[in-house]
């Protein structure tokens, strides 16, 4: 009997040959400093696709040069990215893969700019971050615009889905969060706001059956820090906005006060299940994830409809196949090359 986690889902369009996914994970390994890919991130997606994995989301993508987190990080904020990119996805799909991209802005966690942007000039804690500005209004305006560019060439180059970045402590979870966004305009005056934005001019530049995901951080752990009733809510608007899955994490805005993350196996799965719930709305769970038998109860119980691993497949690029052994899943996926070594 075929495992749950080996079943091919569809997500409007984008149709994948099984419920894994590669979580996007920076590599900082831009060595030119100029946000394209290069032959480490070439092998290291392809990779991922030969050992099975069914949908691949590339690390974290900036729609600026000062929205990187450091200077080694990739970026999509000019059409000169766009052929380092497609080589990449052409890659992943002779590979039978699917593949998408995570757009982003850092925001007060870009460590690299000389001045970092923000909605409020609040600076991120410890040593390697600087004050940021507080973005004025019209400048705002301009920074949804980037998004809606970065998807534009994001589609030119191929991929089959695109992520917004909206967790981790990042520009749009710094709109959407009450520690971190304190304007008077409307961009404070509704915390989903910029959010809901930035996915209608994303939408704008995809085609009509390409899903669109947006990672979200269910909850924050700094003291006074937003509860799963409020990502709950932001999930409302976007999914209103035009989000058609969402990719459910949680913290990164600061420290941990009284709250701690669980950092165990699944601590993040029951957030997933709640928006799942809440919103009848495909969800992809995250966080240590790894043991393949729970990446397996996770698919079975209907906790989410996918399941991102990442550190598990940075350790092995073939987490997908040797699952499957694990699982006593018949692996469909072994290149033809590898079938003697199984």
């Amino acid at each position: 009997m075929t495992k749950k986690l080996f079943t091919s889902y569809d997500l409007k369009g984008l149709h994948v040959n099984n419920r894994i996914v590669m979580a996007p994970m920076c590599q900082y390994s831009v060595t030119a400093k100029d946000g394209k890919p290069n032959e480490w991130h070439y092998v290291h997606y392809l990779s991922r696709a030969i050992g099975g994995t069914g949908l691949i989301i590339m690390e974290m993508t900036d729609v600026d040069p000062d929205g990187r987190i450091t200077d080694f990080d990739l970026g999509i904020w000019s059409d000169d990215h766009i052929p380092a990119f497609a080589r990449i996805i052409d890659g992943v799909h002779a590979h039978n893969g699917k593949i998408g991209i995570q757009i982003a802005h850092a925001g007060r966690k870009a460590e690299d700019a000389a001045v970092p942007v923000a909605p409020s000039a609040i600076q991120f804690t410890g040593s390697a971050y600087k004050m940021p500005r507080a973005l004025t209004t019209e400048e705002v305006q301009d920074m949804v615009q980037k998004f809606g560019e970065a998807a534009r060439r994001a589609v030119q180059a191929g991929v089959d889905t695109i992520e917004l970045h909206g967790a981790h402590g990042y520009l749009i979870h710094q709109f959407q969060s009450p520690l971190t966004n304190k304007r008077d305009d409307i961009y404070g005056q509704d915390l989903a706001r910029f959010g809901v934005e930035v996915i209608q001019a994303v939408k704008k530049e995809m085609p009509s059956d390409m899903p669109l995901i947006f990672r979200i951080s269910a909850v924050e752990y700094a003291n006074g820090g937003y509860d799963i009733d409020h990502a709950i809510e932001l999930s409302k608007a976007y999914q209103a906005a035009g989000v058609d899955a969402f990719h459910v994490s949680s913290g990164g805005e600061g420290p941990a006060g009284e709250r701690k993350p669980g950092n165990y196996p699944g601590y993040q799965v029951p957030f997933a299940r709640k928006i799942r719930e809440a919103l009848n709305v495909p969800v992809i769970a995250v966080g240590m994830l790894e043991d393949p038998a729970l990446a397996e109860s996770v698919i079975g119980s209907e906790d989410a409809d996918l399941v991102a691993i990442a550190r598990g497949m940075l350790r092995d690029p073939y987490w997908a196949t040797h699952a499957a052994i694990t699982l006593r899943n018949e692996p469909n996926n072994i290149p033809e090359q590898y079938a003697r070594a199984y």
